[in-house]
């Protein structure tokens, strides 16, 4: 189904994947070619998975927002665009913005275009829409530009502590 699976070697390769390994969760790793010119990261991923059967859809963006009192996570579809109202509710604060990039990284450990929301340096407060749940697996960022997991949707959520909602705008 996925264009290429790599090596158990190559399976811990971020902190993302060892934590799936170490909590016993399947997934696979897929790889893909990035451009290291795209700064359209979840666009660019799309793009390389549609011909291994992806919908885009089936894709999520690992998007770090900024609450009143620290950051938190959002997981949504990459064609979609995230309602910061609905995820703010669903995180149970006020309001949210988009967080500052250098602050993103330094918080989950990964840089921008490969921030993944398993494995992170301090577990962030995570949402993934509810759209997720409408598929068998689905993709998201291994903590690398050019490497996403696959797996249930239901395994993403509970790996990260999640809640689900309908963040999309």
């Amino acid at each position: 189904m996925f264009p290429t699976t790599l090596s158990a070697v190559a399976r811990a390769a971020t902190p993302a994947i060892a934590a799936l390994v170490a909590a016993g969760i399947d997934h696979e790793v897929v790889a893909y070619q990035h451009d290291p010119r795209n700064e359209s990261f979840g666009d660019e991923a799309v793009a390389q998975l549609a011909a291994d059967g992806i919908v885009a859809e089936q894709v999520f963006k690992t998007l770090v927002i900024a609450l009143p009192k620290g950051l938190a996570v959002a997981v949504v579809p990459v064609p979609q665009k995230l309602s910061l109202k609905a995820a703010a509710a669903a995180l149970g604060v006020p309001k949210a913005e988009m967080a500052d990039p250098a602050a993103a990284s330094r918080s989950t450990g990964y840089v921008v275009g490969g921030i993944s929301p398993l494995g992170q340096r301090k577990r962030l407060p995570t949402v993934v829409d509810t759209s997720a749940l409408a598929f068998d697996k689905v993709l998201c960022s291994a903590g690398k530009r050019g490497l996403d997991i696959a797996l249930s949707p239901e395994d993403l959520i509970r790996a990260t502590g999640a809640v689900t909602a309908d963040i999309t705008a």
